[in-house]
């Protein structure tokens, strides 16, 4: 299936040259003369090899036809991530290399989308935003304003982010899986 390049998402699994791959990055530039151009990191998905392609972003890229699947995240071991089929209650595990870095945001039941392609699980997607609570940050310093300024705050799954002076430790924080940034504060 033929898909511009502007529409490819991290996560989509492109055929190049005969080959699969997956993207882990993709970026769109609209220069203020010229084309606009699609920047494409991908993972091939036999050897890993990491490539970048640059496409205008009306060029047509062919999208392989994966089947998405939604999983029930159970734990990890030495094989790898486990999950669950909520309708078969099939257990199936995934290899580190396939979950990256996207592990440390995995929460016990959370819902996730495995992308099969003949058989081979190649790629994983978690929900857009994640629930964490942070277990440290610095203390707010008097007279910082809330609109400019943010300060470094570690999370229970030991990553680390950017949150307002308002944020104190103990605070359930709502982040975006794709790159670890603040949403707002959790409402439960």
């Amino acid at each position: 299936m033929k898909v511009i390049a502007s529409s490819l998402r991290k996560g989509n699994i492109v055929e190049v040259d005969g080959k699969l791959y997956v993207v882990l990055n993709a970026e769109s530039f609209h220069p203020g003369k010229g084309t606009p151009t699609t920047q494409v990191d991908m993972r091939r998905i036999s050897d890993g090899v990491k490539v970048s392609e640059r496409y205008r972003t009306t060029e047509q890229v062919e999208r392989a036809y994966v089947e998405d699947r939604d999983y029930q995240y159970l734990y990890q071991d030495g094989d790898g991530f486990h999950f669950m089929n909520p309708e078969t209650y099939d257990q199936i595990a995934v290899p580190k290399d396939v979950v990256g870095d996207q592990a440390a945001y995995l929460q016990e039941n959370m819902k996730v989308t495995l992308s099969t392609h003949e058989g081979a699980i190649l790629a994983i997607q978690l929900p857009q935003r994640a629930t964490l609570e942070v277990v440290e940050t610095e203390p707010t310093v008097k007279g910082q304003t809330a609109s400019s300024s943010y300060k470094p705050a570690l999370l229970s799954n030991g990553t680390r982010t950017m949150v307002p002076p308002h944020i104190a430790p103990g605070t359930r924080i709502v982040v975006m899986t794709a790159d670890g940034s603040y949403v707002e504060r959790a409402k439960d």
